[in-house]
Protein backbone atom coordinates (compact mmCIF):
# COMPACT_ATOMS: atom_id res chain seq x y z
CA UNK A 1 0.00 0.00 0.00
CA UNK A 2 1.03 3.27 -0.77
CA UNK A 3 -0.27 7.10 -0.30
CA UNK A 4 -1.75 7.95 -3.58
CA UNK A 5 -1.05 11.98 -4.23
CA UNK A 6 -4.51 13.19 -3.31
CA UNK A 7 -4.53 11.68 -0.20
CA UNK A 8 -6.38 8.45 -0.88
CA UNK A 9 -5.02 5.04 -0.32
CA UNK A 10 -4.64 2.58 -3.33
CA UNK A 11 -3.46 -0.91 -3.68
CA UNK A 12 -0.43 -1.11 -6.23
CA UNK A 13 3.40 -1.90 -6.31
CA UNK A 14 4.28 0.61 -9.04
CA UNK A 15 6.53 2.85 -7.25
CA UNK A 16 7.99 -0.34 -5.41
CA UNK A 17 8.90 -2.11 -8.59
CA UNK A 18 10.37 1.13 -9.85
CA UNK A 19 12.93 1.33 -6.79
CA UNK A 20 13.34 -2.66 -7.21
CA UNK A 21 14.60 -2.15 -10.82
CA UNK A 22 16.89 0.88 -10.29
CA UNK A 23 17.97 -0.67 -7.17
CA UNK A 24 19.00 -3.89 -9.62
CA UNK A 25 20.38 -1.20 -12.11
CA UNK A 26 17.84 -2.44 -14.85
CA UNK A 27 17.23 0.94 -16.30
CA UNK A 28 14.92 0.01 -18.87
CA UNK A 29 12.66 -1.92 -16.56
CA UNK A 30 13.12 1.24 -14.12
CA UNK A 31 11.82 3.61 -16.73
CA UNK A 32 8.67 1.05 -17.22
CA UNK A 33 7.91 0.98 -13.73
CA UNK A 34 8.31 4.72 -13.26
CA UNK A 35 5.70 5.72 -16.37
CA UNK A 36 3.09 2.69 -14.76
CA UNK A 37 3.50 5.41 -10.75
CA UNK A 38 3.61 8.68 -12.60
CA UNK A 39 0.21 7.17 -14.67
CA UNK A 40 -1.67 6.02 -11.67
CA UNK A 41 -0.89 9.27 -10.22
CA UNK A 42 -1.63 11.69 -12.65
CA UNK A 43 -4.96 9.42 -13.04
CA UNK A 44 -5.90 10.37 -9.75
CA UNK A 45 -5.51 14.16 -10.21
CA UNK A 46 -9.30 14.92 -11.39
CA UNK A 47 -8.65 17.12 -14.49
CA UNK A 48 -12.64 16.60 -15.83
CA UNK A 49 -12.99 19.51 -19.12
CA UNK A 50 -16.37 19.42 -20.32
CA UNK A 51 -16.25 22.49 -22.29
CA UNK A 52 -17.54 25.56 -22.72
CA UNK A 53 -15.57 26.53 -19.52
CA UNK A 54 -16.65 24.05 -17.49
CA UNK A 55 -13.69 22.53 -16.01
CA UNK A 56 -11.49 21.05 -13.35
CA UNK A 57 -8.61 23.27 -12.72
CA UNK A 58 -5.50 21.54 -14.20
CA UNK A 59 -2.85 23.10 -11.86
CA UNK A 60 -2.53 20.43 -9.32
CA UNK A 61 -1.29 18.28 -11.92
CA UNK A 62 0.42 20.93 -13.28
CA UNK A 63 2.71 21.21 -10.38
CA UNK A 64 3.11 17.35 -10.15
CA UNK A 65 4.84 17.37 -13.83
CA UNK A 66 7.12 19.75 -12.65
CA UNK A 67 7.83 18.49 -9.84
CA UNK A 68 9.27 15.23 -11.88
CA UNK A 69 10.76 17.32 -14.04
CA UNK A 70 12.63 19.20 -11.39
CA UNK A 71 13.27 16.27 -9.45
CA UNK A 72 15.52 15.47 -12.91
CA UNK A 73 17.69 18.51 -13.18
CA UNK A 74 14.99 20.02 -15.63
CA UNK A 75 13.90 23.60 -14.68
CA UNK A 76 9.94 23.39 -15.25
CA UNK A 77 7.71 27.27 -16.64
CA UNK A 78 3.98 26.74 -15.26
CA UNK A 79 1.93 28.88 -16.99
CA UNK A 80 -1.48 30.21 -16.62
CA UNK A 81 -4.40 31.26 -19.29
CA UNK A 82 -6.68 31.87 -16.56
CA UNK A 83 -6.33 30.90 -12.77
CA UNK A 84 -6.19 27.35 -12.68
CA UNK A 85 -5.60 26.78 -16.07
CA UNK A 86 -2.11 25.87 -16.29
CA UNK A 87 -0.02 24.13 -18.66
CA UNK A 88 4.24 23.03 -18.22
CA UNK A 89 6.74 23.86 -20.36
CA UNK A 90 10.14 22.22 -20.42
CA UNK A 91 13.35 22.86 -22.50
CA UNK A 92 15.77 20.48 -22.51
CA UNK A 93 19.21 21.62 -24.00
CA UNK A 94 21.21 19.09 -26.50
CA UNK A 95 24.64 18.62 -27.37
CA UNK A 96 24.10 21.07 -30.88
CA UNK A 97 22.84 24.50 -30.48
CA UNK A 98 22.76 24.52 -34.33
CA UNK A 99 20.34 21.61 -34.14
CA UNK A 100 16.63 22.02 -34.60
CA UNK A 101 14.56 21.94 -31.95
CA UNK A 102 12.06 18.84 -31.20
CA UNK A 103 8.40 19.34 -29.33
CA UNK A 104 7.04 16.44 -27.39
CA UNK A 105 3.44 17.53 -26.39
CA UNK A 106 0.46 16.22 -24.34
CA UNK A 107 -2.91 17.35 -22.75
CA UNK A 108 -3.42 17.09 -19.01
CA UNK A 109 -7.21 17.39 -19.09
CA UNK A 110 -10.03 14.61 -19.55
CA UNK A 111 -13.16 14.06 -20.70
CA UNK A 112 -15.86 13.59 -17.72
CA UNK A 113 -16.38 9.63 -16.05
CA UNK A 114 -19.52 8.87 -14.72
CA UNK A 115 -18.58 6.65 -11.93
CA UNK A 116 -21.43 4.20 -11.41
CA UNK A 117 -20.47 2.97 -15.23
CA UNK A 118 -17.26 1.87 -14.51
CA UNK A 119 -15.85 -1.68 -12.73
CA UNK A 120 -13.28 0.70 -10.37
CA UNK A 121 -13.30 3.73 -9.67
CA UNK A 122 -12.39 6.25 -12.63
CA UNK A 123 -10.01 8.24 -10.57
CA UNK A 124 -8.39 5.97 -8.56
CA UNK A 125 -5.43 4.92 -10.96
CA UNK A 126 -6.34 1.60 -9.25
CA UNK A 127 -3.41 -1.31 -10.55
CA UNK A 128 -5.80 -4.32 -11.56
CA UNK A 129 -4.94 -7.36 -13.78
CA UNK A 130 -1.75 -6.17 -15.05
CA UNK A 131 -3.44 -2.41 -16.31
CA UNK A 132 -3.49 1.31 -14.81
CA UNK A 133 -7.04 1.76 -15.13
CA UNK A 134 -8.84 5.17 -14.88
CA UNK A 135 -9.73 8.10 -16.74
CA UNK A 136 -6.96 9.55 -18.91
CA UNK A 137 -5.04 5.72 -18.88
CA UNK A 138 -5.05 5.54 -22.48
CA UNK A 139 -6.03 9.59 -23.59
CA UNK A 140 -3.67 10.72 -22.68
CA UNK A 141 -1.94 10.55 -19.03
CA UNK A 142 -0.42 7.38 -20.08
CA UNK A 143 1.36 9.01 -22.82
CA UNK A 144 2.59 11.73 -20.51
CA UNK A 145 3.64 9.50 -17.99
CA UNK A 146 5.93 7.88 -20.86
CA UNK A 147 7.33 10.73 -21.87
CA UNK A 148 8.18 11.68 -18.23
CA UNK A 149 9.58 8.56 -17.55
CA UNK A 150 12.14 8.13 -21.08
CA UNK A 151 13.34 12.03 -20.27
CA UNK A 152 14.07 11.02 -16.85
CA UNK A 153 15.43 7.98 -17.25
CA UNK A 154 17.89 9.94 -20.07
CA UNK A 155 19.07 13.06 -17.87
CA UNK A 156 19.79 10.08 -14.92
CA UNK A 157 22.15 8.06 -17.37
CA UNK A 158 22.89 11.63 -18.59
CA UNK A 159 21.96 11.17 -22.26
CA UNK A 160 20.60 14.36 -24.67
CA UNK A 161 18.97 14.41 -27.48
CA UNK A 162 21.33 16.71 -30.58
CA UNK A 163 18.65 19.25 -30.76
CA UNK A 164 16.70 20.99 -27.96
CA UNK A 165 14.21 18.78 -26.48
CA UNK A 166 11.40 21.03 -25.95
CA UNK A 167 8.38 19.42 -23.84
CA UNK A 168 4.61 20.41 -23.37
CA UNK A 169 1.81 19.59 -21.03
CA UNK A 170 -0.87 21.51 -21.59
CA UNK A 171 -4.44 22.75 -20.23
CA UNK A 172 -7.72 22.26 -22.52
CA UNK A 173 -7.21 20.12 -25.08
CA UNK A 174 -10.70 18.27 -24.58
CA UNK A 175 -12.44 21.37 -25.68
CA UNK A 176 -10.40 24.40 -28.08
CA UNK A 177 -7.24 24.22 -26.90
CA UNK A 178 -8.21 28.21 -25.56
CA UNK A 179 -6.95 27.71 -22.40
CA UNK A 180 -3.68 25.59 -23.57
CA UNK A 181 -2.15 25.35 -26.87
CA UNK A 182 -3.53 28.17 -28.52
CA UNK A 183 -2.24 30.06 -25.32
CA UNK A 184 0.88 29.24 -25.43
CA UNK A 185 1.54 29.18 -28.71
CA UNK A 186 0.34 32.96 -28.67
CA UNK A 187 1.63 33.88 -25.63
CA UNK A 188 4.89 31.99 -25.26
CA UNK A 189 5.85 31.65 -28.96
CA UNK A 190 9.96 31.82 -28.03
CA UNK A 191 9.44 29.43 -26.21
CA UNK A 192 8.82 26.81 -29.06
CA UNK A 193 12.01 28.88 -31.18
CA UNK A 194 13.49 26.16 -33.08
CA UNK A 195 11.20 23.73 -33.39
CA UNK A 196 9.71 22.62 -36.69
CA UNK A 197 8.63 19.00 -36.05
CA UNK A 198 6.92 17.17 -33.07
CA UNK A 199 5.09 14.39 -31.40
CA UNK A 200 1.91 14.27 -29.73
CA UNK A 201 -0.91 11.74 -28.90
CA UNK A 202 -3.48 9.21 -30.97
CA UNK A 203 -0.69 7.36 -33.04
CA UNK A 204 1.62 4.41 -32.68
CA UNK A 205 -0.58 2.16 -30.79
CA UNK A 206 -1.11 -1.66 -31.82
CA UNK A 207 -3.79 -2.88 -33.87
CA UNK A 208 -4.25 -6.53 -33.88
CA UNK A 209 -5.63 -7.71 -37.39
CA UNK A 210 -5.19 -11.47 -37.29
CA UNK A 211 -1.61 -12.58 -36.32
CA UNK A 212 0.04 -8.86 -37.58
CA UNK A 213 0.41 -6.15 -35.39
CA UNK A 214 -0.32 -2.99 -37.11
CA UNK A 215 1.21 0.53 -35.68
CA UNK A 216 -0.92 3.99 -36.91
CA UNK A 217 1.92 6.80 -37.09
CA UNK A 218 -0.65 9.76 -37.38
CA UNK A 219 0.34 11.97 -40.29
CA UNK A 220 -2.62 14.36 -40.21
CA UNK A 221 -5.83 14.63 -39.15
CA UNK A 222 -9.47 16.22 -40.59
CA UNK A 223 -10.43 19.99 -40.08
CA UNK A 224 -12.65 21.13 -37.56
CA UNK A 225 -15.52 22.85 -38.23
CA UNK A 226 -17.55 23.40 -34.57
CA UNK A 227 -20.93 24.89 -35.94
CA UNK A 228 -23.85 27.39 -34.24
CA UNK A 229 -26.82 27.05 -36.39
CA UNK A 230 -29.52 29.87 -36.15
CA UNK A 231 -33.09 29.80 -37.40
CA UNK A 232 -35.26 33.01 -36.91
CA UNK A 233 -38.85 32.88 -37.29
CA UNK A 234 -41.95 34.60 -35.80
CA UNK A 235 -42.77 34.09 -32.23
CA UNK A 236 -46.88 33.80 -31.41
CA UNK A 237 -49.53 31.10 -29.80
CA UNK A 238 -48.82 27.54 -29.93
CA UNK A 239 -52.14 27.40 -30.64
CA UNK A 240 -51.88 29.38 -34.10
CA UNK A 241 -50.87 28.54 -37.34
CA UNK A 242 -47.06 29.43 -37.33
CA UNK A 243 -45.97 29.21 -41.05
CA UNK A 244 -42.53 30.51 -40.20
CA UNK A 245 -42.01 28.68 -36.80
CA UNK A 246 -38.68 29.03 -36.43
CA UNK A 247 -38.44 25.37 -34.26
CA UNK A 248 -39.40 23.54 -37.42
CA UNK A 249 -36.94 25.68 -39.63
CA UNK A 250 -34.16 23.86 -37.75
CA UNK A 251 -35.16 20.81 -36.94
CA UNK A 252 -35.77 20.30 -40.98
CA UNK A 253 -32.22 21.89 -41.77
CA UNK A 254 -30.57 19.41 -38.90
CA UNK A 255 -32.42 16.45 -40.70
CA UNK A 256 -31.09 17.32 -43.90
CA UNK A 257 -27.41 17.49 -42.56
CA UNK A 258 -27.75 14.12 -40.48
CA UNK A 259 -29.12 11.72 -43.88
CA UNK A 260 -26.71 13.58 -46.37
CA UNK A 261 -24.64 10.61 -47.38
CA UNK A 262 -20.86 12.44 -47.85
CA UNK A 263 -19.36 11.01 -50.83
CA UNK A 264 -15.69 9.78 -51.16
CA UNK A 265 -12.47 11.81 -50.96
CA UNK A 266 -9.76 9.80 -50.62
CA UNK A 267 -6.93 12.03 -50.06
CA UNK A 268 -2.77 11.67 -49.92
CA UNK A 269 -3.17 10.23 -46.45
CA UNK A 270 -5.79 7.85 -46.93
CA UNK A 271 -4.25 6.59 -50.11
CA UNK A 272 -1.33 6.10 -48.33
CA UNK A 273 -2.63 4.10 -45.24
CA UNK A 274 -4.31 2.48 -47.73
CA UNK A 275 -1.78 1.08 -49.10
CA UNK A 276 0.36 0.33 -46.25
CA UNK A 277 -2.36 -2.08 -44.66
CA UNK A 278 -3.08 -3.84 -47.89
CA UNK A 279 0.81 -4.26 -48.12
CA UNK A 280 1.01 -5.41 -43.64
CA UNK A 281 -2.44 -7.47 -44.51
CA UNK A 282 -1.23 -9.08 -47.56
CA UNK A 283 -4.34 -7.87 -48.97
CA UNK A 284 -5.94 -5.81 -51.65
CA UNK A 285 -8.37 -3.32 -50.51
CA UNK A 286 -11.35 -1.77 -52.81
CA UNK A 287 -11.19 1.41 -53.10
CA UNK A 288 -14.96 1.27 -54.75
CA UNK A 289 -16.25 -0.37 -51.86
CA UNK A 290 -14.36 1.15 -49.05
CA UNK A 291 -17.07 1.07 -46.09
CA UNK A 292 -17.59 -2.62 -46.85
CA UNK A 293 -13.90 -3.36 -46.94
CA UNK A 294 -13.79 -1.13 -43.45
CA UNK A 295 -16.56 -3.70 -42.30
CA UNK A 296 -14.53 -7.10 -43.82
CA UNK A 297 -11.21 -5.85 -41.77
CA UNK A 298 -11.90 -5.28 -38.83
CA UNK A 299 -10.02 -3.47 -35.99
CA UNK A 300 -7.62 -2.75 -38.83
CA UNK A 301 -10.47 -1.07 -40.91
CA UNK A 302 -11.85 1.45 -37.83
CA UNK A 303 -8.26 3.06 -38.80
CA UNK A 304 -9.82 4.30 -42.54
CA UNK A 305 -13.87 4.15 -41.96
CA UNK A 306 -13.79 7.84 -40.25
CA UNK A 307 -11.37 9.34 -42.59
CA UNK A 308 -12.75 8.63 -46.30
CA UNK A 309 -15.19 10.98 -45.95
CA UNK A 310 -15.75 14.86 -44.54
CA UNK A 311 -18.63 14.68 -41.82
CA UNK A 312 -21.48 17.06 -40.01
CA UNK A 313 -22.70 15.38 -36.79
CA UNK A 314 -25.68 17.47 -35.12
CA UNK A 315 -25.16 17.11 -31.49
CA UNK A 316 -27.42 19.84 -29.92
CA UNK A 317 -30.55 21.60 -29.84
CA UNK A 318 -32.11 24.70 -28.09
CA UNK A 319 -35.11 26.23 -28.56
CA UNK A 320 -38.50 27.57 -26.41
CA UNK A 321 -39.36 28.12 -22.70
CA UNK A 322 -43.32 26.42 -22.73
CA UNK A 323 -45.57 24.18 -24.69
CA UNK A 324 -47.80 26.93 -25.48
CA UNK A 325 -45.21 29.41 -26.89
CA UNK A 326 -43.62 29.31 -30.29
CA UNK A 327 -40.54 30.62 -30.18
CA UNK A 328 -38.59 33.53 -32.68
CA UNK A 329 -35.13 31.35 -32.68
CA UNK A 330 -34.31 27.96 -32.33
CA UNK A 331 -30.75 26.90 -32.33
CA UNK A 332 -28.61 23.73 -33.28
CA UNK A 333 -24.77 22.86 -32.81
CA UNK A 334 -23.04 20.93 -35.39
CA UNK A 335 -19.98 18.72 -34.86
CA UNK A 336 -18.38 19.31 -38.37
CA UNK A 337 -14.86 17.10 -39.95
CA UNK A 338 -13.11 17.64 -43.09
CA UNK A 339 -10.32 16.33 -44.97
CA UNK A 340 -7.40 18.26 -46.13
CA UNK A 341 -8.02 19.99 -49.04
CA UNK A 342 -11.61 19.90 -48.92
CA UNK A 343 -12.57 22.38 -46.39
CA UNK A 344 -13.95 24.47 -49.04
CA UNK A 345 -16.11 22.03 -50.79
CA UNK A 346 -17.54 20.58 -47.13
CA UNK A 347 -18.54 24.46 -46.05
CA UNK A 348 -20.37 25.15 -49.48
CA UNK A 349 -22.34 21.51 -49.14
CA UNK A 350 -23.33 22.82 -45.44
CA UNK A 351 -24.90 25.55 -46.34
CA UNK A 352 -27.04 24.46 -49.43
CA UNK A 353 -28.18 21.59 -47.06
CA UNK A 354 -29.32 24.09 -44.40
CA UNK A 355 -30.85 26.40 -47.25
CA UNK A 356 -31.04 30.33 -46.89
CA UNK A 357 -33.25 30.50 -43.65
CA UNK A 358 -30.44 29.37 -41.57
CA UNK A 359 -27.27 30.60 -40.43
CA UNK A 360 -24.22 29.31 -39.10
CA UNK A 361 -21.23 30.84 -37.07
CA UNK A 362 -18.37 28.86 -36.46
CA UNK A 363 -17.64 28.05 -32.94
CA UNK A 364 -14.12 26.58 -33.37
CA UNK A 365 -12.41 26.26 -36.65
CA UNK A 366 -9.40 24.79 -37.16
CA UNK A 367 -7.92 24.03 -40.54
CA UNK A 368 -6.55 20.57 -41.25
CA UNK A 369 -2.99 19.75 -40.36
CA UNK A 370 -0.50 16.96 -42.57
CA UNK A 371 2.82 15.62 -42.09
CA UNK A 372 5.07 13.54 -44.47
CA UNK A 373 4.89 9.95 -44.45
CA UNK A 374 7.80 9.81 -46.88
CA UNK A 375 10.35 12.11 -44.58
CA UNK A 376 13.25 10.66 -42.44
CA UNK A 377 11.05 11.63 -39.07
CA UNK A 378 8.42 9.20 -39.61
CA UNK A 379 10.98 6.36 -40.70
CA UNK A 380 12.50 7.15 -37.03
CA UNK A 381 9.25 6.93 -35.35
CA UNK A 382 8.49 3.60 -37.50
CA UNK A 383 12.00 2.09 -36.42
CA UNK A 384 12.02 2.62 -32.93
CA UNK A 385 8.50 0.68 -33.03
CA UNK A 386 10.16 -2.31 -35.51
CA UNK A 387 13.30 -2.03 -32.92
CA UNK A 388 11.62 -3.04 -30.23
CA UNK A 389 8.76 -5.27 -31.94
CA UNK A 390 10.23 -7.29 -34.96
CA UNK A 391 7.08 -7.61 -35.74
CA UNK A 392 5.33 -4.12 -36.08
CA UNK A 393 4.16 -2.92 -39.32
CA UNK A 394 3.73 1.16 -39.33
CA UNK A 395 1.40 2.77 -41.96
CA UNK A 396 0.90 6.54 -42.06
CA UNK A 397 -2.60 7.31 -40.51
CA UNK A 398 -5.08 10.09 -40.69
CA UNK A 399 -7.36 10.93 -37.43
CA UNK A 400 -10.65 11.62 -37.56
CA UNK A 401 -10.55 13.76 -34.69
CA UNK A 402 -8.32 16.53 -33.88
CA UNK A 403 -5.67 17.23 -31.09
CA UNK A 404 -3.69 20.17 -30.05
CA UNK A 405 -1.20 19.13 -33.28
CA UNK A 406 -3.49 22.11 -34.94
CA UNK A 407 -2.25 25.25 -32.67
CA UNK A 408 1.12 24.13 -33.25
CA UNK A 409 0.60 23.67 -37.19
CA UNK A 410 -0.22 27.61 -36.64
CA UNK A 411 3.26 28.74 -35.73
CA UNK A 412 4.61 26.29 -38.41
CA UNK A 413 5.32 23.24 -36.60
CA UNK A 414 4.48 19.72 -37.79
CA UNK A 415 3.08 17.30 -35.31
CA UNK A 416 2.99 13.51 -36.07
CA UNK A 417 0.76 11.32 -34.11
CA UNK A 418 2.89 8.89 -31.94
CA UNK A 419 2.13 7.60 -28.20
CA UNK A 420 3.46 4.45 -28.80
CA UNK A 421 1.63 1.34 -26.84
CA UNK A 422 1.77 -2.23 -26.85
CA UNK A 423 -1.81 -3.24 -27.01
CA UNK A 424 -3.45 -7.08 -26.03
CA UNK A 425 -5.69 -8.47 -29.03
CA UNK A 426 -8.67 -8.16 -25.72
CA UNK A 427 -7.67 -4.15 -25.85
CA UNK A 428 -9.89 -2.02 -28.26
CA UNK A 429 -7.79 1.36 -28.34
CA UNK A 430 -10.54 2.98 -30.13
CA UNK A 431 -13.15 1.70 -27.42
CA UNK A 432 -11.59 2.95 -24.44
CA UNK A 433 -10.77 6.28 -26.14
CA UNK A 434 -13.55 8.42 -24.15
CA UNK A 435 -15.13 5.01 -23.46
CA UNK A 436 -15.92 3.27 -19.84
CA UNK A 437 -13.21 1.02 -17.75
CA UNK A 438 -10.19 3.18 -20.09
CA UNK A 439 -7.20 1.53 -18.50
CA UNK A 440 -3.53 0.84 -20.44
CA UNK A 441 -1.01 -2.34 -19.73
CA UNK A 442 1.85 -1.95 -17.68
CA UNK A 443 3.82 -3.56 -20.05
CA UNK A 444 2.12 -1.34 -23.07
CA UNK A 445 3.60 1.30 -20.82
CA UNK A 446 6.99 -0.17 -20.33
CA UNK A 447 6.81 -1.44 -24.06
CA UNK A 448 6.17 2.47 -25.02
CA UNK A 449 9.21 4.31 -22.62
CA UNK A 450 11.60 2.15 -24.66
CA UNK A 451 10.08 3.10 -27.86
CA UNK A 452 10.42 6.82 -26.70
CA UNK A 453 13.86 7.00 -25.63
CA UNK A 454 14.81 4.82 -29.23
CA UNK A 455 13.44 7.52 -31.10
CA UNK A 456 14.42 10.25 -29.11
CA UNK A 457 18.16 9.31 -29.27
CA UNK A 458 17.45 10.14 -33.27
CA UNK A 459 16.82 13.44 -32.04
Amino acid sequence: MRKGLTGVRVRDNTADRAAAAAADGDAAEWAGADAAAICADLIRFDTVNRGEGDARPERPAAEHVAALLDEAGVPAKIVESAPGRASVLARVPGTDPSHPAFLVHGHLDVVPADPADWAVAPFSGEVRDGCVWGRGAVDMKGSLAMTLAAVRRRLREGRRTRGDLVLAFLADEECTGEYGSRYVAREHRGFFDGCTEAISESGGFSVDAGGTRIYPIATGERGTTWMRLTARGTAGHGSKPAPDNAVAEIAHAVSRLAAYEWPVRLTAGVRALLDGLADALGTTIDHDRLDAEAARLGRAGHLFAGTIRNSANPTRLDAGYKVNVVPGTATAQVDGRYLPGTGEEFLATVDRLLGPKVAREFINYEEAPAADPAGPTFAALAGALRAEDPLARPVPYVMAGGTDAKSFNRIGITSFGFAPLLLGPELDYFGMFHGVDERVPLDGLAFGTRVLDRFLDTR
